[in-house]
C-alpha cells in the first residue's frame, strides 16, 4: 500500500499558536488556499480512495482533493488529533503561566501523562494503529490519501518506521504538507516527508503542529 499524507490546510488557531486538539476549528482562508494547492498537486496522481479525520478542517482539506477525482471520502475518528482536553485553546504561553508543572509533565513523558481531561500519546497511538491496520487490510497495493492532523501522522510515522513513540516530536509536519509512505512485507519506505513546495512562499504564522504552536 501507498499512504499519501495530507496534513489539513492552516486555521485560525494554528495561526496564533493555539492548542487545537479535537475542537472542530475550520480553515481559515489562507487553509482553504492551501488545501487547493496541494489539491491541484495531487490532481494528476491515482489515487484508490480517500479517508479523512472527521473534523471539518480534515474533512474540508480532503474534499478539495477528492474534487479533482472521483471519489467519496471516508471520515474516521481514530485519525483525529490529540486530545487536549482543557488547554484546548490556549497558547504555549498561557498555558506555560497556568499550569507550568503540569506542562513540564506532559512534555517530559506524554506517553502516560496527559492534559486534564485529554488522552495520552500512547492512547493517540493505540487507536491510529487499529486505523492503519484497518487500510492495509482493505488497501493492499493501492494508493490512499488520508487528510488528518500533525499528530497523527507523526505516530504513523513512527508506526511505520518501527521507532519509539517518544521519537514523535522530532517528525515536523506542516499545514497542507504532504508525506508519502509506501509499506512493503519487509518494511516501509518514506518517499516523501512533509512536503510543501506546492506552498512557496510559505504564509505567515506557520507552526509545527495543534500541541507545538
Amino acid at each position: 500500500m501507498k499512504l499519501l499524507l495530507v496534513r489539513h490546510g492552516q486555521t485560525d488557531w494554528n495561526l496564533n499558536q493555539r492548542f487545537q486538539g479535537q475542537t472542530d476549528v475550520p480553515l481559515n482562508k489562507t487553509g482553504e488556499e492551501q488545501a487547493q494547492k496541494i489539491a491541484q498537486r495531487l490532481s494528476g496522481k491515482t489515487i484508490d480512495a480517500i479517508y479523512s479525520s472527521d473534523l471539518s478542517r480534515a474533512i474540508k482539506t480532503a474534499e478539495t482533493i477528492a474534487s479533482h477525482h472521483d471519489l467519496k471520502i471516508t471520515p474516521d475518528p481514530r485519525f483525529r488529533e490529540l486530545a487536549f482536553g482543557e488547554w484546548e485553546g490556549l497558547t504555549y504561553q498561557e498555558l506555560k503561566s497556568a499550569a507550568p508543572e503540569l506542562l513540564e509533565k506532559w512534555q517530559t513523558d506524554p506517553l502516560n501523562s496527559a492534559a486534564p481531561e485529554g488522552e495520552m500519546l500512547s492512547q493517540l497511538a493505540e487507536r491510529v494503529k487499529s486505523a492503519l491496520g484497518d487500510l492495509q487490510t482493505r488497501h493492499a497495493d493501492q494508493t490512499i490519501l488520508l487528510a488528518a492532523h500533525g499528530g497523527p501522522i507523526q505516530t504513523v510515522l513512527c508506526l511505520a518506521l518501527g521507532l519509539d513513540l517518544s521519537h514523535y516530536w522530532q517528525f515536523s509536519i506542516s499545514s497542507a504538507s504532504l508525506t508519502e509512505i509506501a509499506f512493503y512485507s519487509k518494511g516501509a519506505i518514506i518517499n516523501v516527508l512533509n512536503d510543501t513546495s506546492h506552498l512557496l512562499p510559505l504564509p505567515p504564522g506557520e507552526g509545527r503542529g495543534e500541541g507545538h504552536p
